[in-house]
């Protein structure tokens, strides 16, 4: 289920990142850039006053963001190790890895099957059995 949310939430953010095409969205949606930057100072100000207004939010908030930060590190940490093992194992050209590499000389030998019986000749002149 967590799969789908973030597929679901990465295809949304790749969606609105593509440009659209259309070149009527664009006209109909005229901002004017000085009204951009003092809305967007306004949001910023709003942004810094939430700490103040709700403290215990934005303390749980920050423990939060310690621990995925935390999480992704370790994620990180683990992805390169192993890209760093791959990468060393593809370099030193050892195949002790692969699994054909811990068989033992009697696994590889073929399994024993008993002897599959011919079927009877045919005279090649008359197409009958050869007695």
């Amino acid at each position: 289920m967590f799969f789908l949310l973030r597929m679901a939430f990465w295809l949304c953010v790749v969606c609105i990142l593509l440009p659209s095409g259309n070149k009527s969205t664009s006209t109909n949606a005229k901002i004017d850039p000085s009204e951009a930057v003092t809305l967007a100072t306004a949001a910023v100000s709003d942004v810094r006053g939430f700490c103040e207004r709700q403290p215990d939010a934005c303390v749980t908030g920050g423990k939060v963001a310690v621990a995925l930060g935390q999480k992704a590190e370790a994620g990180a940490r683990r992805l390169y190790d192993f890209v760093s093992k791959l990468r060393e194992k593809a370099n030193s050209g050892d195949k002790t890895g692969s699994v054909q590499g811990t068989l033992t000389p009697s696994d590889l030998a073929p399994a024993w099957h008993p002897p599959v019986p011919l079927p009877p000749r045919r005279d090649t002149r008359d197409g009958r059995p050869a007695a």
